[in-house]
């Protein structure tokens, strides 16, 4: 994909309306789906019999991990309709079906009161919301890339700055209900709260969304859209779906110990105090959504796999040494933390746009949903267990730094095959239908 230089370098209006609502989804889903990890032990104690502390906690975030499963299914699905009916429609379903389940799981009846089928109820909310986001972060590169063809770079960038602003909100609704309410009201009803202002939030965006017009490039091809994209994929873009893959090893695998590992690591394991990790994990997620922006303000001026290359290689020099002085027990967490996500700046900045490049228009949305969620599920889903099975098995407290130095030397690799500029395969390859 080649940005459009005919007309000028900068977004019109309209392109920038058009990105920031799609990419505000994105911020909003991820809003939804952190909430629930944030609030995992007040959900145990809402929707699992009591008898077994542990228990409970185990089976609400086995919950938490049926959403995350869920997401190369909903990938498959939606990017299906996205490719063969276009963008748009799939977007406002997206949005509409995760703030209903949203504001679903704020509202169920707990345990106590609907019994085993309150369980059950949450489970179904958790799995839907999972197929969602399989569905909405692959729309949001494709429609972004099709809409704001002269910067496809910035607004890639955009969308992932917008889905960190919807992780860091989730924080600061967090702090903010437990400054206001005490541990008994926020155990009974405090996290629904929570919910239910992401789904009233959500279904704002549905709103806003129904003004979203299709993308150009889907209606050039309209007439030639696959009728199975996913099986034209597997079939004719197989080397594509694998650099893929590698392109977003980095982000995954780092965003992955990063979200789901690093809080615990540092209180647990590193015994730093649980206030400080919060608030330097808050400023380190604002260092990552600064320079990711910023990267991608670069992404569409110079070769873009120049900034992935950049980026793997000062990851790949510095993680090591920031694990030992993290494994130290005394480190500034507010300057090693930031450092890090800064390092990783030019893969975060690049990776979507490098993603969309790899596939034609007819099958884009298809090719990057599978890559984005296989590469997601395998390298942030297994990641933080992954690190956990190092420290375990060596004994060396900064082993965790090996699996982001993996996912670096990967997108190192990767980055060194691609083009000096994204080019789609619709001149290549011929329509089949």
């Amino acid at each position: 994909m080649t940005p459009d230089v005919s007309g000028g370098h900068d977004l019109t209006r309209r392109q920038w309306t058009m990105t920031l609502l799609a990419s505000l989804g994105g911020g909003l889903e991820y809003y939804d789906f952190i909430v629930y990890g944030i609030f995992a032990k007040d959900i145990a104690a809402a929707f699992f019999p009591a008898s077994d502390p542990v228990a409970a906690l185990t089976l609400s975030l086995a919950v938490f991990a049926v959403g995350y499963l869920a997401r190369p299914l909903g990938g498959l699905v939606l990017s299906h309709f996205g490719d063969r009916y276009g963008r748009k429609t799939v977007f406002v379903v997206t949005v509409f079906t995760m703030s209903a389940c949203t504001l679903g799981m704020g509202l169920v009846p707990a345990y106590a009161s609907w019994g085993v089928w309150a369980t059950l109820l949450l489970v179904l909310l958790r799995f839907v919301q999972g197929l969602c986001i399989g569905g909405e972060l692959p729309g949001a590169i494709t429609f972004v890339v099709e809409t704001a063809s002269r910067r496809p770079g910035l607004a890639c960038g955009i969308v992932f700055c917008l889905v960190n602003g919807g992780v860091l909100l989730a924080a600061m609704v967090n702090l903010a209900l437990q400054s206001w309410l005490p541990p008994a009201m926020m155990a009974e009803y405090g996290w629904r709260i929570a919910f239910l202002f992401g789904g009233v939030v959500g279904l704002v965006s549905f709103v806003l969304r129904r003004s979203l017009e299709e993308t150009p490039e889907f209606l050039r091809l309209q007439n030639r859209a696959s009728r199975r994209p996913i099986g034209e994929v597997l079939r004719d873009h197989r080397r594509p779906v694998l650099l893929g893959i590698g392109i977003v090893a980095l982000t995954a695998g780092f965003n992955g110990i990063l979200f789901a590992h690093m809080p615990a690591y540092l209180i647990q394991v590193l015994k730093y105090p649980p206030k400080t990790v919060a608030m330097a994990m808050n400023v380190a997620l604002f260092a990552m959504s600064a320079s990711l922006l910023f990267a991608s303000f670069f992404a569409d001026k110079v070769p873009p796999r120049r900034l992935m290359q950049a980026s793997a290689l000062v990851v790949l020099i510095g993680v090591i040494p920031a694990y030992q002085v993290l494994a130290r027990g005394d480190a500034d967490l507010f300057l090693v933390l930031p450092l890090l996500t800064m390092a990783v700046a030019g893969a975060n900045g690049s990776f979507a746009y490098l993603l969309a490049g790899l596939f034609p228009t007819r099958v884009r949305f298809s090719g990057v949903a599978l890559s984005l969620n296989l590469g997601f599920t395998l390298l942030s889903g297994l990641g933080p267990l992954a690190a956990n099975a190092l420290i375990g098995a060596t004994g060396w407290a900064a082993a965790p730094g090996l699996i982001i130095a993996a996912s670096a030397l990967i997108g190192l690799v990767v980055a060194s095959r691609l083009s000096d500029r994204p080019t789609t395969l619709d001149q290549t390859v011929p329509a089949s239908g």
